[in-house]
């Protein structure tokens, strides 16, 4: 099953999170807009619910014992790291510049103190002070703790069902909430952290897993796409309104399961998305590749060089970076991605060796 809403919900919020960034090197208007789009922050938690999601449909039957966690492991590393991994890198050797020229207004002192905590993915556990290097990645950091949870997960659907994850998903959230009570997460609480986003990101891949199953279930019995797309116009205006996580967060949920739910009931209402997905698959990549063109584009080229010559407007100028950050994000998931996974994991069989073996069984 193809979820072709979901993954252009993923594309919009890479989208728009990439223009929030950019905003920020704007001459005028800065204010106004990122206002604006920062009241969008939570669809960082509709991706980590998202992930929920689809991990729990494709992988909760194929968990088992160590072996096949492992797998699971490895193939999650081979899809996420290595763009992590030069990414971040490349932010290292711009710090290392930035030092051997001794720039005094580059952070390069900051971005280094943090590199071995991204580099062994513990930077979304409060570990650094604040975000470094390639920012966004931080989600890569939280992603991976929900991974290495998610066999307690598959254990709770299999002990207790889905009123075990609820219940589960009840105690985590009640523990943040005591937790941002105390100044743990600072000023925002839980709901917006990213340097401590791990704990913040397993509540909403938890609420993922549970939508699968109430999904998989049809505990209810949706067939219009028309109830899902009333609930994200509701989420959208929520979140404009500047309403509270409490009422955003179940509208979002809500929005997943209507949306899911039309979609299996009737996986060909959604074809006319088709020619859309070779630019939705690369969400991911757009959101951690953006900061290199951000890098590149904005603050070499436009805040050294263009700004204030006059010679073309910003807000016609950011159009480059953001078109260049989609153009390489296709482009890493068509050959560099594709590259490292060969060398990660382990070959599949042919498709000669795999009717022996099945004709052997």
């Amino acid at each position: 099953m193809y979820y072709r809403i979901f993954d252009c919900w993923r594309l919009v919020a890479a989208m728009l999170i990439m223009a929030y960034h950019f905003l920020f090197w704007a001459p005028y208007g800065v204010e106004t807009g990122t206002h604006l789009l920062h009241r969008l922050m939570p669809l960082l938690d509709m991706f980590f619910m998202i992930s929920g999601f689809f991990i729990t449909t494709r992988y909760r039957d194929k968990i088992g014992d160590f072996a096949s966690y492992g797998r699971f492991m490895r193939g999650r590393a081979a899809r996420l790291l290595p763009l992590h991994y030069v990414i971040t890198l490349f932010f290292a050797a711009i710090a290392l510049y930035a030092w051997a020229k001794g720039a005094p207004h580059y952070p390069w002192r900051h971005n280094l103190e943090a590199l071995p905590a991204h580099l062994l993915l513990l930077h979304a556990f409060g570990v650094t002070d604040g975000l470094a290097l390639n920012y966004p990645s931080w989600s890569i950091s939280a992603e991976f703790f929900a991974y290495a949870l998610f066999p307690l997960i598959v254990l709770l659907l299999r002990v207790g069902g889905l009123k075990a994850l609820l219940v589960a998903i009840a105690a985590w959230v009640g523990l943040l909430e005591y937790a941002s009570a105390n100044g743990w997460f600072g000023p925002g609480g839980w709901t917006t952290a990213d340097a401590m986003g791990a704990y913040r990101a397993l509540a909403d891949f938890m609420i993922g897993a549970a939508v699968a199953i109430v999904v998989e279930r049809r505990m209810i019995d949706v067939r219009s796409h028309l109830p899902g797309c009333l609930a994200t116009a509701l989420v959208v205006t929520a979140m404009l309104s500047g309403l509270d996580h409490a009422v955003v967060m179940p509208l979002i949920v809500s929005a997943l399961v209507l949306t899911a739910l039309a979609e299996t009931a009737r996986p060909e209402s959604t074809a006319f998305l088709a020619p859309l997905m070779p630019v939705t698959r690369v969400a991911f990549g757009i959101y951690l590749i953006h900061p290199v063109m951000e890098f590149i584009f904005l603050e070499v080229v436009w805040y050294h060089g263009l700004a204030g010559t006059g010679l073309i407007g910003f807000y016609l100028y950011w159009w480059l970076p953001m078109i260049a950050s989609v153009a390489a994000a296709m482009l890493s998931h068509r050959y560099f991605e594709p590259f490292c996974a060969r060398g990660l994991l382990p070959p599949r069989p042919s498709r000669r060796k795999a009717e022996r073996m099945l004709a052997s069984a």
